[in-house]
């Protein structure tokens, strides 16, 4: 692709978001399809939905009584709440308001909330219940800045005048929109496509979280986009269950409904995704990698309890006509007559109606991102007749800048680049990205913006990558992760990773190996699909730590390990592993919110499990 193509692409989507803020989106989604569904919260007797009308109303009154509680434009806004419509009622209503609104993870410990609150000076918190009120305790003692706590849960609200309940932020609100209903109105209109329209703040693997701002332009621009692309569907039926600090959630769940007119069903509790699911049955879904794992084991679970070969045999001569159908139509392949009749009868008898139990059956696009999806993942959904679209982007870029599409796809990539964004692969093979939805910058962190962003305009992923010759883009590993053993190998601690957890036991695992004479990994077992493997098996265990230490258990996981080592090269393969006794989570620290690992904590916190590994 050359670069005058990439630019007029670029200037034609410029052309599209001239001028233009969310602010005019939301109205003019209001306008034209103000009685169409927008918000769905999920109540014990049925679901609670707000129309797009309903949701602008809304937003003004909350900016109004935003207002009212001395927010200044520019000012943050920082928000804890669980996936449900007040969590985007109150951060659309910082944006109209003028102010910046920031998504604070869940999962941060109470010093963390601390050094974001203080680092992004946010002068008003939104908070769900006596949860979150217990993270911030000990913070606000520290934030002389917040000067005012919107509590959700009234019951939960404490007493004294730094406090509030939600219905009271309404009514204060409604009374400052009777008193002057030109003030919302003047404030909007001062915003200008260059101002913040977020602020995310990084999980971190390492030291402090870094906060990522992001611009009206950059939203409207990656909207636009992933228009151009056809990955867009309109009206979409969505499910939302992952943290809306995470940037492709907050990409599905506000700025993208925004454009389409999509209905967004909040999933607040991610253990009733599947009855949700079920209820909801989405026009798109996506999942991280860890989330498309884990239905796969589910669904290898269900399967291998079939107890009638002849059923099995057909689900299984069915799902290799899906895989065959589905590698078939990647870029560049043709599909043969007879391979598409055969995945006709397929999809009819048996494929189809597996996704329909899954409640993914009009589930069209579906994707992954955050990390590279494990190939073997992949390819086991291709036999189900899914394409699950792979795309690569960060924080830093707004979300994605390189997508699979329905009709460009090649597994094993994470697709080609956004219209307008240019791609290249540094002498060292790292990922560099430029173009329109590039952050300005971390807040307060010149230095780091400039590490990040290069004199010419071009961001350093910090992964490892190679282009083909019709521009799919492979991500290999982050640059900082790579294994470099004793012997000089360099090795990605994520493909030999990927192996390891195709089996349906294992829930997480981490490869070890630097400066050392081999490979070794530390495991995990699957917490969900764990105790169903042993029951089936007879096998009596009080807790997944007596699990882990089960000789058939061990015997089983030795045999994934022999059989992913299988699948590796002779210097990446585990020599030798150990099966701990817990499970990796967020909540143990071991996790990021978005189910990626913490390799630095989980390289401290076993470091004995580690050297027993070589000298026990």
């Amino acid at each position: 692709m050359t670069d005058s193509f990439v630019l007029e692409q670029r200037a034609e989507l410029e052309q599209q978001i001239a001028g233009r803020t969310l602010c005019d989106a939301v109205r003019d989604l209001a306008s034209g399809h103000g009685a169409d569904p927008a918000l769905s919260d999920r109540q014990d007797d049925g679901w609670q939905t707000l129309t797009w009308a309903e949701t602008r109303t809304k937003v003004l009154r909350l900016a109004a009584g935003l207002a009212a509680l001395g927010l200044r434009p520019g000012e943050r806004v920082a928000l804890m709440l669980p996936n449900r419509s007040e969590h985007v009622l109150a951060d659309l209503a910082t944006v109209h308001a003028g102010g910046v609104p920031l998504t604070v993870y869940a999962t941060f410990a109470p010093d963390q909330v601390a050094f974001v609150a203080g680092d992004c000076d946010a002068r008003i918190a939104v908070l769900d219940g006596a949860g979150e009120l217990a993270r911030w305790e000990a913070a606000l003692a520290e934030l002389p800045g917040v000067t005012k706590v919107v509590v959700l849960d009234a019951a939960a609200c404490p007493a004294g005048d730094r406090y509030l309940s939600w219905a009271d932020l309404e009514a204060l609100g409604s009374e400052r929109l009777a008193a002057d209903p030109g003030e919302i109105p003047a404030r909007i209109a001062a915003i200008r496509p260059d101002d913040p329209v977020t602020l995310l703040y990084t999980s971190g693997t390492t030291g402090n979280p870094k906060g990522v701002v992001l611009t009206h332009h950059n939203v409207l621009y990656e909207v636009a986009a992933a228009v151009a692309l056809g990955t867009v569907v309109p009206g979409v039926r969505w499910v939302s269950y992952l943290p809306l600090a995470h940037i492709a959630e907050r990409m599905f769940t506000i700025y993208l409904p925004i454009h389409t007119a999509g209905h967004v069903h909040f999933c607040p509790d991610t253990t009733q995704l599947v009855s949700v699911v079920g209820q909801v049955r989405p026009t798109a879904f996506f999942g991280v990698p860890r989330v498309w794992e884990k239905v796969q084991a589910g669904i290898r679970g269900l399967l291998a309890a079939e107890q009638d070969p002849e059923r099995r045999a057909g689900v299984e001569k069915a799902m290799d006509a899906g895989r065959r159908y589905i590698e078939a139509c990647q870029y560049g392949n043709t599909v043969s007559p007879e391979l598409a009749k055969e995945f006709e009868a397929a999809e009819e008898q048996v494929l189809k109606p597996i996704r329909s139990l899954l409640g993914l059956g009009e589930a069209e696009p579906v994707s992954s991102a955050a990390a590279p999806l494990p190939p073997e993942v992949a390819r086991f959904f291709a036999g189900l007749g899914m394409k699950i679209l792979d795309i690569y982007g960060m924080t830093e870029t707004t979300g994605a800048f390189t997508t699979n599409t329905p009709e460009a796809f090649r597994l094993g990539t994470v697709g080609q680049a956004f219209p307008g964004m240019e791609i290249k692969i540094a002498d060292d093979g790292e990922i560099l990205t430029r173009g329109p939805i590039v952050t300005p910058g971390y807040l307060n962190r010149p230095d780091l913006t400039a590490d990040l962003i290069d004199s010419g305009g071009w961001l350093h992923t910090g992964d490892i990558g190679s282009l083909d010759e019709d521009g799919f883009l492979r991500v290999v590993d982050r640059k900082k992760e790579l294994i470099i053993t004793a012997g000089g190998e360099n090795i990605s601690p994520a493909a030999v990773e990927n192996q390891l957890v195709a089996h349906p036991l294992i829930g997480q695992a981490l490869a070890y190996g630097d400066e050392r004479p081999y490979v070794v990994a530390l495991l995990t077992l699957d917490g969900e699909v764990a105790p169903g493997w042993a029951k089936a098996r007879g096998i009596e265990a009080s807790s997944l730590a007596a699990l882990a230490a089960d000789p058939a258990v061990q015997a089983a996981v030795a045999e994934a390990v022999e059989d992913a080592n299988a699948h590796l090269a002779r210097v990446q393969q585990v020599k030798r592993w150990r099966l701990l006794p817990v499970e990796w989570t967020p909540e143990s620290e071991e996790l990021t919110p978005t189910l990626k690992l913490k390799r630095r904590v989980v390289h401290a916190k076993y470091s004995a499990d580690i050297d027993t590994l070589y000298h026990g």
